[in-house]
Parts: C-alpha cells; sequence; structure tokens
C-alpha cells in the first residue's frame, strides 16, 4: 500500500441502530491499525452527545472521538468531528460547529439546516483525508432511518458524497440481529446496498460456530459478506462510553468500603469524569437512576455537569434527590458539585438571557454561599493545577457557560494555573464544587481526595489502564476481523 494510495483510504462503519458498540470498534480499529505502522484519523461527521472534550484549539468534540484520537496517538481536532449537537430538551440541542457553538435548534428545525452543514463536513473530512494514510469513519444512528434521509450528512448522505465504502454493525446482544441487518437492507436503494461492503455482528456471547448459519442466512439474503464475529468486549467498562445511552442500563458498584453516589440528571453531561471512579478497587460507585432515592449510606454524593442546569434542578428536586442530598449532609456526609452541579450548590442560578432554556432564575440548594449568572462567552479550555486541601496536581478541562460568585469562593477548591482560583467550598469543608471536569483521571489528587474520605490506598494509574484496554481491543479485532480485507476495501 503505497504513500499515496494510502492517505486516500477510508473506510466508515455504520450500525443499524444506536449504542450497537460503533465508536468502540472505531477505537479499536484505529489503535490496529496505527500499530501497523499507518497514520490514522478518527471522524464522525454528525454526533450527538453532551459527552463532550475540549480540544488544544479552544473547541468542543464528542468524547468518543476524543478516545479515538487517543487510539490514534494525536491530539484531538474539531474536524474529527465538526457537528456536535448537544440535547438541551427532548425536543432541542445545541449546535456546535467545528467546535463552536452557532445556536439552538429545534429537531424539526435542524432537519431543515443539515444541507447547509455538509459542505463543512466534507470540508473536515477531506483535511483529515490529507494527513493521514487512512480514515476510520463512525456513523450516527442508522441508515434505515429512511424517514430522515433527506439532507443525511451523519450516514449514507455522507458516504455517498464522499464515495466512502461502508461496514455495516449488527448487536446480537440486543436480539433480533439476523432480522436488523436484513431489514435495513431491504430499506435502503440499490445504490446504498451496494455502498455497503460487509458487516460485522458485534456484542457476541458464547460458542461463536452456533451462529453459524445465521451469517449464512444474512449472507444470502443481503449479498454482502461478514467480514467477523465481534465477542463481548469487557475492555469497554475501562473507556468512556459514548453517550448517556449506556447509562440506561445498570452498572456494577463494585465491593468497596467507600460508597459514591451519583444522580443521573436528565441531561446529565461528561459523566465520564466518574469512570476512574468506578475502576477504583476501594470504592463502591451508584449511578443512581431516576425513580430511585439516593443511598442513605452514601459517604459522599457527587452532583454531575449537566447541559441544561436550570431544568435539571428542577428534575433533581422532582425526584426527590433534594431531600435525599439534604438528609445526607445533615448526616455528616460529603458533598462534590462539578461544573452544573457546582452551580446548583449555590443559593441561586439566573438565566436571563435564555442561554439554556427560557429566561428565569431559581433558588439553589444552598449548600454553598454562592450564586451563578449563566452568561456567555462558554469557556472551553484545558486547565492544570492543584486541589487546595491536598496540595495534589490536578489537570482537566472547563466548559461551561455563566460566572460564579459569593462568599464561600473565598475558599476556593482548586488553583489553576492560568486563571486562578476555580470553586468554592464550604466552612467545614464537607462540601465543595468546581468547574473543572477529568479532575479523577489524577492518579495522585484521586488518591489523596479519597483517603480523606477515608478509603485505602490504591495504585490505580486511569491512564495506563485506558491504554491498555484500548491495545487489549486491538488485539480482539486483529482475532476475529479480517482487517486485511477491510483495508482492501478502504482503499478502494
Amino acid at each position: 500500500m503505497p504513500g499515496q494510495a494510502r492517505r486516500s483510504a477510508a473506510i466508515m462503519l455504520q450500525g443499524t441502530g444506536s449504542d450497537v458498540g460503533k465508536s468502540l470498534l472505531v477505537a479499536g480499529l484505529c489503535r490496529a491499525l496505527v500499530r501497523r505502522g499507518l497514520t490514522v484519523r478518527p471522524f464522525k461527521p454528525q454526533n450527538m452527545s453532551n459527552n463532550a472534550a475540549v480540544t488544544g484549539d479552544g473547541g468542543e468534540i464528542g468524547r468518543a472521538q476524543a478516545l479515538q484520537a487517543r487510539a490514534c496517538g494525536v491530539a484531538p481536532s474539531v474536524h474529527m468531528n465538526p457537528v456536535l449537537l448537544k440535547p438541551q430538551s427532548d425536543i432541542g440541542s445545541q449546535v456546535v460547529v467545528r467546535g463552536v457553538v452557532v445556536g439552538t435548534a429545534r429537531a424539526a428545525d435542524y432537519q431543515a439546516r443539515k444541507r447547509e452543514l455538509l459542505g463543512t463536513v466534507l470540508d473536515s473530512f477531506e483535511r483529515l483525508r490529507a494527513e493521514a494514510d487512512i480514515v476510520v469513519v463512525e456513523g450516527a444512528g442508522s441508515p434505515a432511518e429512511v424517514n430522515l434521509r433527506a439532507g443525511d450528512i451523519a450516514n449514507m448522505g455522507f458516504a455517498t458524497a464522499a464515495d466512502v465504502p461502508v461496514l455495516l454493525v449488527g448487536d446480537i446482544d440486543r436480539g433480533g440481529v439476523i432480522a436488523s441487518l436484513v431489514g435495513t437492507h431491504a430499506l435502503l436503494p440499490k445504490s446504498e446496498q451496494e455502498r455497503i461492503k460487509g458487516f460485522l455482528i458485534n456484542k457476541f456471547r458464547g460458542d461463536v460456530r452456533l451462529f453459524d448459519e445465521g451469517l449464512r442466512i444474512i449472507e444470502s439474503h443481503t449479498g454482502w459478506r461478514g467480514f467477523g464475529v465481534v465477542p463481548w468486549l469487557h475492555e469497554a467498562a475501562t473507556l468512556p462510553a459514548e453517550d448517556a445511552v449506556a447509562l440506561d442500563r445498570p452498572r456494577d458498584a463494585g465491593d468497596g468500603a467507600l460508597r459514591v453516589a451519583v444522580p443521573m440528571l436528565s441531561r446529565i453531561a461528561n459523566f465520564d469524569d466518574f469512570d476512574p471512579l468506578a475502576q477504583e478497587p476501594g470504592v463502591a460507585l451508584t449511578m443512581v437512576s431516576p425513580g430511585q432515592p439516593l443511598p442513605g449510606d452514601c459517604d459522599l454524593v457527587i452532583l454531575p455537569g449537566t447541559k441544561a442546569t436550570i431544568a435539571d434542578l428542577a428534575f433533581l428536586r422532582a425526584q426527590g434527590w433534594d431531600v435525599d442530598l439534604l438528609a445526607h449532609w445533615r448526616r455528616g456526609g460529603r458533598v462534590l458539585g462539578i461544573c452544573g452541579g457546582y452551580q446548583m450548590l449555590g443559593r441561586r442560578i439566573a438565566d436571563p438571557d435564555g442561554i439554556e432554556g427560557p429566561p428565569g432564575e431559581a433558588a439553589g440548594l444552598g449548600l454553598l454561599d454562592v450564586e451563578t449568572v449563566l452568561k456567555g462567552p462558554k469557556v472551553l479550555e484545558e486547565a492544570r493545577g492543584t486541589e487546595r486541601r491536598t496540595g495534589a496536581a490536578v489537570a482537566g478541562y472547563e466548559m461551561h457557560m455563566g460566572r460564579t460568585d459569593g462568599a464561600d469562593r473565598a475558599r476556593p477548591m482548586l488553583e489553576l494555573a492560568v486563571g486562578g482560583a476555580d470553586g468554592a467550598e464550604s466552612a467545614d469543608g464537607r462540601v465543595a464544587g468546581c468547574y473543572l471536569h477529568g479532575l479523577f483521571t489524577a492518579d495522585g489528587f484521586r488518591a489523596a481526595y479519597l483517603r480523606g474520605l477515608g478509603a485505602g490506598g490504591s495504585e490505580l494509574s486511569y491512564g495506563v489502564a485506558v491504554e491498555r484496554a484500548l491495545d487489549g481491543v486491538a488485539d480482539r479485532l486483529e482475532n476475529v476481523v479480517d482487517v486485511d480485507g477491510l483495508l482492501a476495501i478502504a482503499e478502494g
């Protein structure tokens, strides 16, 4: 595969539906190709997720694309995910184009705007293609959503415009994988059926030989070639999930002595903040689903980030979590708020310009003597510093609208290398909050913070664990997927 031919190579993984495992497969495939000596870039034309990452040039992209960039050994770029939709309500989303917020749109309005974005999407794709041997593209949702085909930039609309071959991914764990693959074939026009060069079966458990007949049935009904059956990838538990769909399933809370609870807000954002805690052997992390009370025996409650702070504060109260949280605090429990969760802990939140919803304000939970006014510009930047109580180094990113001030800001939680103090702490030290996402990825800080809560020592290196997981996924894909055949298709 000589240099010039490799620079034009591309392959797109689309799915029969959402959450079939495309993001993880793309990350693993990127790592596998990098280990073969190729220069690789990930690309997702359009993503819908409140789990975002900050890029070095001050933009934001989907967290999954940041992980895929890591798998490629490169820094994330806004071109890897040129269109990001961040849901703020059941019918509307914030629209981010090349890392910059360009407005909000209801779902119906956005459908009409998609055609305008195709040129931007194709330009970003070509920029990546020019610097790589191969670009691995991830679709969104399913090409079988033919009612949304007009102006599509996420699946076949993009693949056709960019002339990229497609591999279709089906999830056998949810059941009906034969019908989902054959049904997708039946719904597509002939030109798009032919653009799909084959399929992958994902999340298989058990003896793969038992699905041999299933593979033959799919191949005979579609004419597509099977490129492999991927087993359930347990390494996924160590890696950030793409979006909040993954939170709908119970997580293993572990059997650690330190009990941490995180309420799952309706617009929870950047929930991968808690992935390092989930890996800690001395921590039992519980993501509390709506309709369930906060555990009465937890040691720490963390209020997470959210895409709509005032709306999710109302949601928190509707669940009765405000009552549970105050009871936890009165029992001597600790509380931490991150970003939107930090804003909720104050006395008041005001949104005079309607940045996150209708203009208005709401009383906060009153556990910190601070107030927040939601206003621009949006802060999007990587940050480093130290945590005041432990003196441990922290590193992460800020991604928020709003400014917070008040008496408890005199006791900041963090001192940042650029920008100074961040966050606030109550006089007794039991309630704290800050804007910095990614706090717990810093091994030294995480260990010191957990020791302060009574947890035992830990030697977990979260960054090393993520790298090992990516290598593990790549190893599995090399064993069960025809990567050589996939490369041949990508080269055209």
